[in-house]
């Protein structure tokens, strides 16, 4: 579902982010950089360990700060890690989704990249419900999200229902 607000637009899907081809998939990643659980995992498993490895050649970087890999055998064309937590397991806060959203955007703008996937950033693993995800990413996405094509994947019918309400709920306009 496509909405809009203040010359924003992004699309709220249903599916497995692993599936998306565009420019690159943002992985809510930990500082180490290591792939373990939720949206990493997934990513590393259908994708090769090779994400992984090129990864950990960064680490550790700052909540706020994103690097870019390849995807290895996935079909997007790039991997953006962006540490929503400190370390595998550890809980994640509105601030850092907000500043790792951030960092993802402003990297993929930096490197020329338009299309862009996000799952829940910090809802999963992190630990935030999907409305304390969604707000801090809008927050990041109505300041730097013009102008790129962002997709919203996510995998729970519930969950995606729950997200279009609240974003209704903010002033957010569906579009066909």
């Amino acid at each position: 579902m496509k909405l809009t607000k203040d010359k924003n637009t992004v699309n709220i899907e249903l599916g497995d982010i692993t599936e998306f081809d565009g420019d690159a998939i943002v992985n809510p990643a930990n500082t180490l950089l290591i792939m373990g659980g939720g949206v990493a995992g997934a990513i590393k498993r259908k994708g090769g360990e090779i994400i992984e490895l090129e990864a950990k050649k960064h680490a550790p970087i700052p909540i706020g700060e994103a690097v870019i890999t390849s995807a290895g055998k996935l079909k997007c064309r790039n991997i953006i890690h962006a540490p929503t937590v400190d370390y595998p397991g550890s809980r994640s806060s509105f601030e850092q989704v907000y500043k790792a959203t951030r960092a993802a955007l402003i990297k993929a703008k930096q490197n020329g990249l338009k299309s862009i996937a996000f799952p829940l950033m910090g809802a999963g693993v992190g630990g935030l419900k999907p409305v304390e995800s969604i707000s801090a990413m809008i927050k990041a996405i109505e300041e730097e999200g013009r102008e790129l094509d962002l997709k919203i994947i996510i995998r729970d019918k519930d969950v995606y229902e729950e997200v279009i309400d609240f974003l209704k709920s903010t002033g957010w306009k569906v579009i066909q």
